[in-house]
């Protein structure tokens, strides 16, 4: 396998590892896959993010950087957009689950899951108009 492994400037917090760490190991995948992140077209803003448990690409066509001991896998252009982002996972009063910090996203939807990197403005009323599903 050619995995192209490099120091992509994408930040997962100490909280945001021991997570995916926990699921992995909860759902069995511990050694056998890793945490694929990336971005797709969709949401209320253009973009929304996404996570899964996944093998690299055969083909070297996948970017693949260690944090807190979490094999991350990144196609090439999700890495281009989410390049500087941080990851963290938050456990509150508001609820749980995984945020992204990305200095690339010039708008995003009230959700958090939705984002734009241009500055064409956001779909007016968002997430609570069902635009983006969250």
């Amino acid at each position: 396998m050619s995995v192209a492994t490099t120091s992509a400037n994408l930040v997962l917090t100490q909280e945001a590892a021991r997570k995916v760490s926990e699921l992995l190991d909860k759902e069995g995948l511990a050694g056998q896959k890793d945490l694929r992140v990336f971005v797709q077209g969709g949401g209320c803003a253009g973009m929304s993010y996404g996570m899964v448990f996944d093998e690299a690409d055969e083909n070297g066509d996948d970017i693949v950087v260690e944090a807190d001991g979490v094999r991350i896998i990144l196609d090439m252009m999700s890495a281009s957009v989410l390049n500087g982002t941080e990851i963290d996972y938050v456990d509150g009063l508001m609820g749980q689950g995984f945020t992204f910090s990305n200095p690339n996203a010039k708008g995003s939807c009230a959700c958090g899951h939705s984002f734009s990197t241009s500055d064409a403005e956001v779909r007016s009323g968002g997430c609570a108009s069902g635009g983006c599903g969250h």
